[in-house]
């Protein structure tokens, strides 16, 4: 396995790291379930009744994808609860073993290194901020509006931090924990790195035929400092509508 993330990792220029999961456990203090339950009272007000998935549904993104089809003002009000209860779940989150290592590490090589997450982007600079990452961290590309169509296991946000850098597809790698982030690396052409870091995703995550399924982030932190820079190249320029600032 350490011989397979090496030439992952060693053929990678731009890095991708999912937010909630690889970077931190966004809702490990602010609970996914409650956040729904708010969600809910913010689209329902306990008037309307809601389609049994959705009602008890302890997923806050399928409410957001429920109001989206019942129109562009419900869409909004559900995805600006949603954008809140993260941001405060940001502020408590606790980080993932090792990510912040990754990151730090990554980015002493000099190549790209980008957050791609369908959580909102002000929970991601949020978090970046809170601990002094953001430096660290070319591009965030992150939700930015209520259209569920536009986030993963759609390419769209991946895609989107590729034309930024103007990066061959097979030189960039996502490190993502669930289906979605294979799907989405797989349909913008990208390498993937399956990160179970829950017993009960591993074989989920096998069965979506990622390029390398890992338990921990250790041995990526001490191949990326093995890892000496990408090429010399003249200083990336560009901008996207998910970026959270130019690079």
């Amino acid at each position: 396995m350490d011989d397979v993330l090496r030439r992952i990792l060693r053929s990678t220029e731009l890095l991708l790291l999912d937010f909630d999961g690889p970077l931190c456990a966004l809702f490990a203090e602010v609970p996914a379930p409650h956040v729904a339950d708010r969600l809910r009272d913010v689209l329902s007000g306990g008037r309307t009744r809601l389609p049994p998935e959705i009602e008890h549904s302890p997923d806050p993104f399928d409410v957001l994808a429920h109001a989206a089809t019942l129109g562009t003002d419900e869409a909004h009000r559900v995805e600006a609860a949603l954008r809140a209860s993260e941001v405060d779940a940001a502020l408590l989150a606790p980080p993932t073993p090792d990510a912040h290592n990754l990151v730090r590490a990554w980015h002493k090589t000099g190549r790209g290194l980008a957050i791609v997450s369908n959580n909102s982007r002000e929970a991601v600079n949020t978090y970046l901020h809170r601990h002094f990452l953001a430096q660290h961290v070319h591009v965030v590309s992150a939700r930015t509006g209520p259209d569920p169509r536009l986030l993963k296991p759609s390419p769209h946000l991946v895609e989107a931090v590729i034309s930024t850098f103007g990066t061959p597809p097979g030189a960039v790698t996502l490190i993502g924990d669930s289906a979605s982030d294979v799907v989405a690396s797989r349909g913008a052409h990208a390498k993937v790195i399956a990160f179970a870091n829950k017993v009960h995703k591993r074989r989920t995550l096998r069965e979506a035929a990622p390029d390398l399924v890992v338990t921990a982030l250790h041995d990526a932190v001490d191949c990326a400092r093995d890892l000496g820079p990408w090429r010399e190249s003249a200083p990336r320029t560009g901008d996207c509508w998910e970026c959270s600032r130019k690079i």
